[in-house]
């Protein structure tokens, strides 16, 4: 009974660690101050006006929503083949050719922003927007192959070789018969890709150039010259799109199956 209560309170502690700088965040985005201070003195919505009157923030809006779909959809076009072949092959070396499809999650996020500079900007010297297209890009095909990997690890791939006994060819077997039993499992990874893209701040900066930067680094920047509650009001934004795209991934898959 007390190593539950302990472990109540520990969890409690944790929780609060986690949660109360977010609380923090949102109370000062209301303050009347030209700084972000907590208390906060007074009550206004002026900073969220900022951000729709900032033509900065808006473009990088903009240019994230972009670069986020455009990237996204790019990595579900590869990575559902690739997690498909994947499952269904037995090749030598098939762990190690997973734990490279899944390396950019694992390498810290600046080392995964320099290489991609070095290799996209330096050595190809490809352009700045088709290079943050590319860098993104690669980030994202890491999340598609795991989610949609872990729903094809529970397929009965049974199923499709009936179809092909039936004279259904493998590439409409596999469109008729197992793409439809992914659906929650790619709108998941979809969305998943998606955040991860829209947030990424490091290989965000590394790629961004003149003209050509996402939202989060256009935040980054204006926080180096103001330090007003407009960029607690766009955090809070930011967090609110989160969460109600984790919830949509929630109700159609479920976190614990994400997390596999």
């Amino acid at each position: 009974m007390r190593k539950n209560r302990l472990l109540t309170a520990f969890s409690f502690l944790v929780f609060m660690f986690m949660f109360i700088p977010l609380a923090i965040i949102i109370v000062t985005s209301f303050g009347e101050g030209s700084t972000i201070e907590f208390p906060i003195k007074g009550f206004t919505l002026k900073w969220y006006g900022n951000i729709f009157a900032s033509r900065t923030f808006v473009s990088g809006f903009t240019l994230s929503l972009q670069i986020g779909l455009a990237a996204t959809i790019l990595a579900l076009i590869i990575g559902i083949p690739a997690a498909y072949a994947l499952s269904r092959s037995e090749v030598p070396g098939k762990s190690r050719i997973k734990s490279f499809f899944l390396s950019p999650t694992i390498v810290p996020g600046v080392v995964v922003g320099y290489s991609l500079y070095q290799f996209i900007v330096v050595s190809l010297g490809i352009e700045v927007y088709s290079g943050l297209l590319l860098g993104h890009f690669l980030i994202s095909v890491p999340y598609v192959i795991r989610v949609v990997g872990s729903s094809l690890e529970q397929f009965d791939f049974s199923i499709e070789e009936v179809a092909w006994t039936l004279g259904c060819g493998k590439l409409k077997a596999f469109m008729k018969v197992v793409l439809p039993n992914l659906t929650s499992a790619i709108f998941a990874a979809f969305m998943l890709a998606f955040i991860n893209s829209f947030n990424n701040i490091p290989v965000s900066m590394f790629l961004s150039g003149p003209g050509v930067r996402t939202l989060p680094a256009a935040l980054m920047n204006y926080i180096e010259y103001y330090y007003d509650p407009t960029v607690s009001a766009v955090s809070v934004l930011l967090m609110a799109g989160t969460v109600v795209l984790m919830f949509l991934i929630e109700k159609t898959m479920g976190i614990s199956a994400v997390n596999k």
